[in-house]
Protein backbone atom coordinates (compact mmCIF):
# COMPACT_ATOMS: atom_id res chain seq x y z
CA UNK A 1 0.00 0.00 0.00
CA UNK A 2 1.47 3.62 -1.07
CA UNK A 3 0.48 6.66 0.81
CA UNK A 4 1.33 10.35 0.74
CA UNK A 5 3.14 11.64 3.92
CA UNK A 6 0.52 14.12 5.24
CA UNK A 7 1.68 17.83 3.64
CA UNK A 8 4.25 16.23 1.80
CA UNK A 9 4.46 15.27 -1.62
CA UNK A 10 6.22 11.98 -0.77
CA UNK A 11 4.85 9.14 -0.89
CA UNK A 12 5.35 6.26 1.73
CA UNK A 13 5.72 2.25 1.13
CA UNK A 14 3.85 0.43 3.73
CA UNK A 15 3.66 -3.14 3.82
CA UNK A 16 0.69 -4.67 5.93
CA UNK A 17 -0.23 -8.25 6.88
CA UNK A 18 -3.18 -9.61 5.46
CA UNK A 19 -5.77 -10.97 7.69
CA UNK A 20 -6.21 -15.03 6.96
CA UNK A 21 -9.50 -14.12 5.86
CA UNK A 22 -8.63 -11.55 3.39
CA UNK A 23 -10.44 -10.27 0.30
CA UNK A 24 -7.47 -9.60 -2.09
CA UNK A 25 -7.15 -11.54 -5.11
CA UNK A 26 -4.41 -11.85 -8.30
CA UNK A 27 -3.31 -14.25 -11.12
CA UNK A 28 -1.06 -16.44 -9.59
CA UNK A 29 2.98 -14.90 -10.35
CA UNK A 30 1.57 -11.08 -9.34
CA UNK A 31 0.59 -9.12 -6.11
CA UNK A 32 -2.04 -6.24 -6.05
CA UNK A 33 -0.71 -2.68 -6.32
CA UNK A 34 -2.86 -0.42 -4.44
CA UNK A 35 -1.96 3.84 -4.37
CA UNK A 36 -3.89 5.71 -1.71
CA UNK A 37 -6.15 3.65 -0.50
CA UNK A 38 -7.50 2.42 -3.56
CA UNK A 39 -7.65 5.00 -5.66
CA UNK A 40 -5.68 2.95 -8.28
CA UNK A 41 -5.33 -0.09 -7.86
CA UNK A 42 -3.53 -2.83 -10.33
CA UNK A 43 -1.40 -6.21 -10.23
CA UNK A 44 2.13 -6.37 -11.10
CA UNK A 45 4.63 -9.49 -11.42
CA UNK A 46 5.38 -10.58 -7.93
CA UNK A 47 8.91 -10.21 -8.07
CA UNK A 48 9.16 -6.59 -9.69
CA UNK A 49 11.32 -3.98 -8.39
CA UNK A 50 9.37 -1.15 -6.86
CA UNK A 51 10.36 2.28 -6.54
CA UNK A 52 7.95 5.12 -5.47
CA UNK A 53 8.76 8.76 -7.02
CA UNK A 54 7.73 12.00 -6.13
CA UNK A 55 4.49 11.90 -8.47
CA UNK A 56 4.91 8.37 -9.54
CA UNK A 57 5.61 4.56 -8.91
CA UNK A 58 7.69 2.94 -10.71
CA UNK A 59 7.44 -0.88 -11.67
CA UNK A 60 11.00 -2.65 -13.24
CA UNK A 61 11.33 -5.96 -13.87
CA UNK A 62 14.82 -5.62 -12.12
CA UNK A 63 16.78 -3.56 -9.95
CA UNK A 64 18.35 -0.58 -12.18
CA UNK A 65 20.66 -0.44 -14.13
CA UNK A 66 19.80 -3.99 -15.44
CA UNK A 67 16.41 -3.54 -15.72
CA UNK A 68 14.82 -4.31 -19.16
CA UNK A 69 12.18 -2.45 -19.00
CA UNK A 70 9.48 -0.05 -16.71
CA UNK A 71 6.07 0.30 -15.90
CA UNK A 72 5.13 4.32 -14.22
CA UNK A 73 1.95 5.04 -12.73
CA UNK A 74 0.20 8.48 -11.20
CA UNK A 75 -2.61 9.88 -10.49
CA UNK A 76 -5.17 12.42 -9.97
CA UNK A 77 -7.73 13.16 -8.16
CA UNK A 78 -10.52 15.17 -9.71
CA UNK A 79 -13.40 17.21 -8.17
CA UNK A 80 -16.55 15.98 -8.12
CA UNK A 81 -18.79 16.11 -11.41
CA UNK A 82 -19.49 14.67 -14.73
CA UNK A 83 -16.48 13.51 -16.29
CA UNK A 84 -18.08 11.22 -18.60
CA UNK A 85 -17.54 13.84 -21.77
CA UNK A 86 -13.84 14.18 -21.12
CA UNK A 87 -12.05 13.45 -24.70
CA UNK A 88 -9.94 10.80 -23.14
CA UNK A 89 -9.41 9.77 -27.38
CA UNK A 90 -8.52 12.69 -28.42
CA UNK A 91 -6.06 13.47 -24.65
CA UNK A 92 -4.15 10.36 -25.75
CA UNK A 93 -3.86 11.17 -29.13
CA UNK A 94 -2.02 14.47 -28.77
CA UNK A 95 0.40 12.84 -26.44
CA UNK A 96 1.75 10.26 -29.15
CA UNK A 97 1.79 13.69 -31.00
CA UNK A 98 3.62 15.27 -28.70
CA UNK A 99 5.88 12.17 -28.11
CA UNK A 100 9.63 13.73 -29.03
CA UNK A 101 11.84 9.59 -29.33
CA UNK A 102 11.81 8.60 -32.95
CA UNK A 103 9.21 6.89 -33.49
CA UNK A 104 8.61 4.58 -36.28
CA UNK A 105 5.31 3.39 -35.71
CA UNK A 106 1.95 3.97 -33.89
CA UNK A 107 -1.04 1.89 -32.99
CA UNK A 108 -4.39 2.27 -32.94
CA UNK A 109 -6.29 3.76 -29.74
CA UNK A 110 -8.06 0.90 -28.22
CA UNK A 111 -10.68 1.87 -25.69
CA UNK A 112 -12.05 -0.69 -22.39
CA UNK A 113 -15.37 0.31 -21.10
CA UNK A 114 -15.76 -0.71 -17.05
CA UNK A 115 -18.55 -0.17 -15.20
CA UNK A 116 -17.06 2.77 -13.27
CA UNK A 117 -14.33 3.56 -15.16
CA UNK A 118 -13.49 4.33 -19.09
CA UNK A 119 -10.03 3.66 -20.02
CA UNK A 120 -7.69 4.11 -23.56
CA UNK A 121 -4.55 3.16 -24.42
CA UNK A 122 -2.79 2.80 -27.81
CA UNK A 123 1.60 1.64 -27.90
CA UNK A 124 4.10 3.27 -30.00
CA UNK A 125 7.27 1.93 -31.25
CA UNK A 126 10.75 4.06 -31.35
CA UNK A 127 14.09 3.43 -31.55
CA UNK A 128 16.16 4.20 -28.50
CA UNK A 129 18.79 6.64 -29.30
CA UNK A 130 20.95 6.05 -25.79
CA UNK A 131 20.80 2.10 -27.32
CA UNK A 132 20.24 2.43 -30.79
CA UNK A 133 17.28 -0.34 -30.02
CA UNK A 134 13.83 -0.78 -30.83
CA UNK A 135 11.42 -0.46 -28.09
CA UNK A 136 7.72 -0.34 -27.22
CA UNK A 137 5.80 2.22 -24.97
CA UNK A 138 2.35 1.60 -24.55
CA UNK A 139 0.38 5.00 -22.49
CA UNK A 140 -2.85 4.40 -21.07
CA UNK A 141 -5.31 7.10 -19.62
CA UNK A 142 -7.74 5.87 -17.68
CA UNK A 143 -10.95 8.09 -16.11
CA UNK A 144 -13.35 6.87 -13.20
CA UNK A 145 -14.51 7.81 -9.86
CA UNK A 146 -13.06 11.01 -9.89
CA UNK A 147 -9.73 9.52 -10.26
CA UNK A 148 -7.12 9.86 -13.53
CA UNK A 149 -4.98 7.72 -13.82
CA UNK A 150 -1.55 7.65 -16.78
CA UNK A 151 -0.08 4.39 -17.12
CA UNK A 152 3.34 4.09 -19.50
CA UNK A 153 4.71 1.13 -20.02
CA UNK A 154 8.45 0.56 -22.32
CA UNK A 155 10.13 -2.27 -22.76
CA UNK A 156 12.52 -3.62 -25.79
CA UNK A 157 10.49 -4.51 -28.79
CA UNK A 158 12.38 -8.11 -28.57
CA UNK A 159 10.86 -9.02 -25.00
CA UNK A 160 7.58 -8.36 -26.38
CA UNK A 161 6.29 -12.17 -26.06
CA UNK A 162 7.79 -11.68 -22.19
CA UNK A 163 6.04 -8.45 -21.63
CA UNK A 164 2.88 -8.02 -23.67
CA UNK A 165 1.17 -10.63 -20.84
CA UNK A 166 2.07 -7.99 -17.76
CA UNK A 167 0.75 -5.16 -19.92
CA UNK A 168 -2.64 -6.93 -20.03
CA UNK A 169 -2.63 -8.14 -16.53
CA UNK A 170 -2.45 -4.55 -15.48
CA UNK A 171 -5.44 -3.44 -18.01
CA UNK A 172 -7.36 -6.28 -16.76
CA UNK A 173 -7.14 -5.19 -13.12
CA UNK A 174 -6.49 -2.27 -13.14
CA UNK A 175 -9.58 0.05 -11.18
CA UNK A 176 -9.85 3.69 -10.30
CA UNK A 177 -11.89 4.92 -7.42
CA UNK A 178 -13.06 2.12 -5.50
CA UNK A 179 -11.90 3.00 -1.82
CA UNK A 180 -10.66 0.11 0.63
CA UNK A 181 -11.87 0.46 4.54
CA UNK A 182 -9.39 -2.02 5.61
CA UNK A 183 -6.42 -2.56 3.84
CA UNK A 184 -5.58 -5.74 6.05
CA UNK A 185 -8.92 -7.69 4.42
CA UNK A 186 -9.42 -6.10 1.29
CA UNK A 187 -12.79 -5.05 2.06
CA UNK A 188 -14.20 -1.87 0.38
CA UNK A 189 -17.21 -1.35 2.65
CA UNK A 190 -18.23 -3.14 5.91
CA UNK A 191 -19.78 -6.35 5.52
Amino acid sequence: MAKRKKDDLRWIKETLELKEDHRWQSKPGYKIFVADRGAVRFDVPHDWHFEPDVKSFKFLDREPPNDDCRLEMSFNRLPQGDWSLFPLQHTLKKIVEDEKRDVIETGEIITLKRQTARIVWTEIKFIDAEENREAFSRICIGLGSNVQCLITFDYWADQADRLTPVWNQVLDSLVLGLYIRDPKTGLAFPD
